[in-house]
């Protein structure tokens, strides 16, 4: 790590490389995951309710199966799965059936690999950009899961948050203290929003992975952070909120994910939230 810190000629190749590698693995993550979790729920409602058996092959695990073609089922080559590169060498197609491929796939992969990046610009090629990098994949993983399926899975949210505040112990970024308080008030702030709207309109306004995911948040960026990261979403929110409902011609009671709005405003608050907070503090003093 200190070598990379000082070859920055190597290292930052190296990080790139990574980043794409990663965003590979995260779209399978996006894909694969929430199927295997219907898959997983289904079978545990039959076993709840005594119903009997079916024959329900699960769907393609996150790791051991080789990546395939959605469409004709076509194993890929490794020359095939090379990020971005196989992409562009096959024309956006399958190279057996030749349907066109999902854009998200390079997009995910270029976007990773621009912020991790952006992570070891940051904080080095040591435990503190490492941890950023953990980080900065959850909450990619997270964002493509909302976007695609509005769930916001546990199995992400929960080890994200206990990341965050094992990672903390030891002030990896801020004290434990304040990473604690944080995941707490991060979780309470959104539940009593969620609490107080059901009470007065009788609906749910958000689901409770984003209580969980702003806990998560607030393990990494501590108390002084849960303020800038709901102003900041809220705000993103609505602005791309607002748009996406023009464009598409729906109206406002329309149910849109808040979780990727949430995850692009942790992850500059975790990135650049001192000077964000401290200019914030300059203003409201008089």
């Amino acid at each position: 790590m200190a070598f990379l810190d000082q070859n920055p000629a190597l290292g930052y190749p190296a990080a790139a490389c990574l980043g794409l590698a990663l965003g590979s693995f995260l779209n399978v993550v996006i894909l694969r995951l929430p199927k295997r979790l219907e898959w997983q729920w289904k079978n545990d409602s039959r076993e709840i309710l005594g119903e009997p058996e079916l024959y329900d092959p699960p769907p393609p695990g996150i790791v051991v199966e080789r990546s395939h073609c959605p469409h004709c089922g076509h194993q890929l080559s490794w020359y095939e799965n090379i990020p971005v590169v196989s992409y562009l060498v096959l024309r956006g197609r399958c190279r057996n059936c030749k349907t066109p491929i999902s854009l998200q796939y390079p997009l995910v992969e270029l976007l990773t690999m621009l912020l991790v990046l952006a992570c070891v610009w940051q904080w080095g090629f040591g435990w503190q950009g490492f941890g950023a990098i953990v980080l900065t994949c959850f909450l990619i993983a997270l964002t493509g899961i909302d976007l695609r399926t509005q769930l916001l899975p546990d199995q992400l949210t929960l080890p994200l948050m206990w990341l965050g505040l094992i990672g903390n112990i030891d002030n990896l970024y801020i004290p434990a203290k304040p990473a604690l308080v944080g995941a707490i008030i991060g979780y309470l702030s959104l539940w009593t929003v969620w609490w107080l709207f059901k009470q007065i309109t009788g609906k749910e306004g958000m689901g409770h992975g984003d209580f969980k995911l702003l806990a998560a948040i607030g393990a990494w960026v501590g108390l002084k952070g849960i303020l800038p990261t709901i102003l900041i979403s809220s705000l993103v929110g609505a602005i791309i909120g607002s748009i996406w409902l023009a464009a598409k011609g729906r109206d406002r009671a329309t149910p849109i994910p808040f979780g990727p709005y949430l995850a692009i405003a942790g992850w500059i608050v975790f990135m650049w939230g001192e000077p964000i907070i401290a200019a914030y503090m300059s203003y409201v003093k008089p």
